[in-house]
């Protein structure tokens, strides 16, 4: 996704001052289901001040479909409709991040 794109989905949510999750409705996302995704997270039972978009490419086409959450740029990768509740539940509702659905090309994990 070229950086404009990025800049400008966060730059909408970052105006409302709220959190937004965003989830990839380009091409390649869209043949490997994201239009469900959106719809799961459109459906689910999330907090009142979290506004979900459907985006524009995010840039991660090998990786969809693609979730963002913002303001603080967590990347899920290779999210179905199954996986919305619990990135809901322990995510958005609890604050915990969902280790083995983090895009690893943006939350690299070192071990030493």
């Amino acid at each position: 996704m070229p950086r404009e794109n990025q800049e400008k989905d966060r730059d909408n949510c970052l105006s409302n001052q709220q959190r937004c999750v965003i989830v990839c409705q380009h091409t390649s996302c869209l043949q490997n289901g994201s239009e469900k995704v959106l719809a799961a997270f459109e459906e689910s039972d999330l907090p009142e001040d979290i506004i979900v978009e459907g985006s524009e490419c995010q840039g991660q086409c090998s990786s969809g479909p693609t979730v963002r959450i913002v303001p603080e740029e967590t990347w899920y990768c290779r999210i179905q409709p199954s996986d919305v509740p619990l990135i809901v539940e322990q995510h958005l509702k609890g604050g915990e991040r969902i280790e083995a659905k983090l895009h690893p090309r943006i939350h690299m994990r070192f071990s030493f």
